[in-house]
């Protein structure tokens, strides 16, 4: 499968989040078993964020790992004016749908499900991903 994780997906990771377990298992699967994609702007913001809460470093390290866990969805000028068109509260919400039907995800594995209900391709979070997909244990 293809998937397109959101932002807060790798935020987990640094922040050490609730549910942190579940997103490092997706990410674990990404490469092996499923194909991951990620939004471009979302690298600037986990860096942005992950600086904020560590330090360049550290974040610049996390920016490095997400790029061989996950191919950069490829996207258009038309793709930017695709999300804009959007109607969504969020132009974030919207780019990262754009970017996940540029990569033609079958899903975006997110936090933010409330955000997603009216995207073109599903959301989950990656527990449910988990539950669905990989009921049984990972290890």
């Amino acid at each position: 499968m293809r998937l397109l994780l959101d932002t807060n997906i790798f935020l987990d990771l640094p922040q050490r989040r609730t549910g942190v377990e579940a997103s490092q298992a997706v990410i674990n699967l990404l490469g092996r078993v499923h194909e991951g994609f990620v939004a471009w702007h979302t690298l600037s913001n986990v860096y942005y964020i992950a600086t904020r809460l560590s330090n360049a470093l550290k974040a610049r390290d996390l920016v490095r790992d997400i790029l061989t866990w996950c191919e950069v969805a490829s996207v258009t000028h038309e793709d930017a004016l695709k999300a804009e068109a959007m109607s969504m509260n969020d132009f974030e919400d919207a780019l990262q749908i754009a970017a996940a039907l540029s990569a033609k995800a079958d899903w975006i594995i997110t936090r933010n499900l409330d955000d997603y209900t009216s995207s073109a391709v599903p959301a989950i979070s990656p527990e449910n991903f988990l539950l669905l997909h990989h009921p049984s244990p990972l290890l």
